[in-house]
């Protein structure tokens, strides 16, 4: 059966490319709007100064002298549009070298600051989806250069159009048919500019997957903790394989448009520059020269009244091709930032009791797919039901891919279920309020990861708390006696991402340190994935002991692959396919004698000694 296709995304139009950048425009108001109004300043007095000087300056000047105005009179003219000239040229300068580089920061800082907040509340199955993840690329590849430059474009469009419109006037009073030398540049843009946007987009969108793998091998190639394997294997000829494939894929990408866009390229630069420029100066030649319908004086006013019309034209023509272009870029953000969630992290409602009575997984089925037969096929959970109450002790046991990670992602609300519902305290989950119900959680992952900061902010999290109380929770982790002996205690840098002075510990002691992160959150539901899949047995069995003298006051759930450390649990739930195919506390499994104690009896020979030989035992 061959995989359903994915639909063909639609083209952006304009009026839309037009909505995004009106986004943009909105979003960097809320964000600076100092630079929104210094950018609509600069661009009106730069074109302001070149039409003055253009359309009225020289003919001022030229009926001045000829008409014999004194020269005292002209000069006090001409210092006076010196000085203005030079006050909006420090302004202009000021603004481009010091208040833009300076809010550039600002604009970069608060816009990341609310994609990577929007990125933080898109729910977790958006970023195992590729299509949304591409997007979430393109989103935020250079999002703050996209938005300023929008306004930019905008403003210099509309000053441009303004200049081109008060200098066609002064031309048209030359000589009417000089209006028709308007329509090249719009032709060559609008159309041609136009069609070579949308290649020039199709084209990036196409090129994403490829410029994402060889990001990823960029990656790979200088974190460490891809060093060992990179040493040890053949691996680097598999990403030197993965990066050339993705750079052969990004060529033949290129290649597919090459022509189209090169032939869209030559006649938007022939109707937007040749047409305007040669063709003006040829037709007012013609007048000057042929028809003598206007002087030479007249003619080289003419010509500088050409230069500015045919630039303004040209640029805003230009400036609005960008605009579109840009436009496609800014969808993504735009559909990025007002994407809907299906579970907000900000998310209101009922605020939890801190005091949990009651977990419960009532009928919970749930897959990646859902809806009708053809979803079930898919599900992981499946129509899942337990429940721990007051204060006890629950084990997943299971082999892999038997759902237990899953129940946990449930049980935190990362996803929703397909089918069913989960309670605590009697309240289905989706009615708390998000960030306050995960708040009733305290987490040791089999997939942690270690922050590049010191030990002490490794086990708080972000969380206030006294030394005394971090000293504590490492001291029941089983990893104090480490950590006392490193340069700066708990103040120690852990990783070398940025100093070179940071320490690198071994697997197993970076995992006590995040079950240390458990033990020191006081929160009332503990969760442990695999906390000791780094760990021999001797060190496991210590820590178990710190984990279960923990449930005496929590509730406790862990997910263990070696059964010896689930002993001891008020109840052990065997998982096989995402059903509960056993349950019960140890004894009551071990006599059942079913696939939970073929399985406790197997990994008990592994750590058995080897019977002695004869000749040995009776030595």
């Amino acid at each position: 059966m061959k995989p359903d296709k994915k639909p063909k995304e639609k083209e952006i139009t304009i009026k839309q490319a037009a909505a995004n950048n009106m986004y943009a425009i909105k979003l960097l108001w809320s964000i600076s709007r100092k630079r929104v109004i210094h950018t609509a300043l600069i661009s009106f007095f730069g074109y302001m100064i070149w039409t003055f000087y253009s359309t009225f300056f020289m003919r001022y000047v030229a009926g001045a002298v000829q008409n014999g105005t004194p020269f005292l009179t002209i000069f006090t003219y001409i210092c006076i549009v010196c000085f203005v000239t030079l006050f909006i040229t420090l302004y202009t300068s000021y603004v481009k070298n010091v208040i833009i580089p300076l809010d550039d920061v600002k604009v970069y800082s608060k816009l990341y600051r609310e994609i990577y907040s929007k990125a933080e509340n898109v729910e977790l199955s958006c970023y195992e989806d590729n299509t949304f993840y591409d997007k979430y690329t393109m989103a935020v590849d250079g999002a703050s250069e996209k938005i300023t430059i929008t306004a930019q474009l905008l403003f210099e469009i509309f000053a441009a159009l303004s200049a081109a419109i008060v200098t066609y006037t002064a031309m048209f009073q030359i000589d009417k048919k000089l209006v028709l030398f308007v329509l090249s540049p719009f032709i060559g843009n609008f159309i041609f500019g136009t069609l070579q946007n949308k290649l020039h987009f199709r084209r990036y969108k196409e090129s994403i997957p490829f410029i994402r793998r060889t990001e990823y091998v960029n990656r790979v190639m200088y974190l460490s903790d891809y060093s060992k394997e990179m040493r040890l294997s053949n691996i680097y000829n598999v990403m030197h394989n993965t990066y050339n494939n993705a750079v052969d894929d990004t060529v033949k990408t290129i290649k597919k448009y090459r022509n189209k866009i090169v032939f869209f390229g030559f006649w938007q630069y022939i109707l937007s520059y040749s047409i305007i420029f040669e063709g003006i100066i040829l037709y007012g030649a013609y007048i000057a020269l042929v028809k003598k319908t206007i002087v030479l004086s007249q003619f080289a006013i003419l010509v500088s009244m050409m230069g500015l019309a045919s630039f303004a034209l040209i640029n805003s023509a230009r400036n609005l091709m960008e605009c579109g272009k840009n436009g496609m870029f800014l969808h993504n953000l735009r559909s990025f930032m007002n994407h809907k969630e299906t579970i907000a992290e900000n998310q209101d409602g009922i605020i939890p009791d801190s005091k949990i009575n009651s977990i419960e997984f009532k009928n919970v089925s749930f897959g990646y797919k859902s809806g009708g037969d053809s979803g079930r096929s898919d599900l992981i959970i499946k129509n899942l039901s337990f429940k721990m109450e007051e204060i006890s002790s629950i084990a997943l046991v299971g082999h892999n891919g038997a759902g237990k990670s899953t129940i946990i992602k449930l049980l935190f609300r990362l996803y929703d279920p397909t089918e069913g519902e989960v309670l605590v305290n009697g309240i289905n989950i989706k009615e708390y309020n998000l960030k306050a119900y995960r708040g009733l959680f305290a987490a040791a992952f089999q997939d942690y990861k270690i922050f590049a900061g010191t030990v002490k902010e490794n086990v708080m999290m972000g969380r206030s708390g006294s030394n005394e109380k971090i000293v504590n929770s490492l001291t029941r982790a089983r990893v104090m006696d480490k950590i006392n002996a490193l340069p700066c205690g708990i103040d120690t840098v852990l990783t070398k991402e940025f100093d070179e002075e940071g320490q690198v510990l071994s697997g197993g002691e970076f995992q006590k340190i995040v079950v240390a992160r458990a033990f020191a959150n006081p929160a009332p539901i503990k969760v442990f994935d695999e906390p000791s899949s780094a760990l021999d047995p001797v060190a496991e069995y210590e820590l178990f002991e710190s984990i279960l003298e923990e449930s005496k006051n929590n509730f406790m759930i862990f997910i263990s692959h070696r059964l010896s450390s689930v002993k001891n649990a008020k109840e052990v739930l065997m998982l096989e396919n995402g059903e509960i195919i056993e349950r019960g506390a140890h004894i009551e499994l071990m006599a059942l004698d079913g696939q939970y104690a073929q399985m406790f009896k197997m990994q008990a020979r592994n750590y058995q000694p080897e019977p002695l030989a004869e000749n040995e035992a009776t030595a």
